[in-house]
């Protein structure tokens, strides 16, 4: 686990990364750099750079942020129970840096079923080598 203290995730992240990551905001829908991103890679943790989804397994939700039906390995993405805002919802984060990354819901296309709805500014993104 990678723990840093309050100030030197503000110095490593942007204002709107730190909200999202840190302190479980969420940026506005149809703003994120990657809620239309059709560029095959790997999208990565901003926090820490733990790998957590591949481009072949995200889809148009029509939400307007980045939504995945599985991540790349179950153990990188952790989950607990969301209950803010007066809904009881599944929130994901990065199980290296705790950052928080989005939430999890069960309307998502086959073969999982799953729909992990992430924030933009939680991921960082690298292309494929071609």
């Amino acid at each position: 686990m990678i723990t840093k203290s309050e100030e030197e995730w503000k110095s490593l992240l942007s204002s709107l990364q730190f909200n999202v990551l840190r302190e479980q905001g969420t940026e506005r829908a149809f703003t994120g750099e990657f809620w239309d991103n059709k560029k095959e890679g790997t999208y990565f943790c901003k926090g820490c750079g733990l790998a957590l989804f591949a481009s072949d397994t995200k889809f148009k939700s029509g939400t307007g942020w980045p939504s995945f039906w599985e991540p790349i390995k179950d153990v990188y993405v952790g989950e607990h129970v969301d209950e803010s805002y007066g809904m009881v919802r599944r929130e994901v984060h990065c199980a290296r840096c705790n950052g928080h990354l989005g939430h999890i819901f069960p309307d998502g296309p086959k073969p999982t079923g799953l729909r992990y709805c992430i924030n933009s500014a939680s991921l960082s993104f690298k292309a494929k080598e071609e």
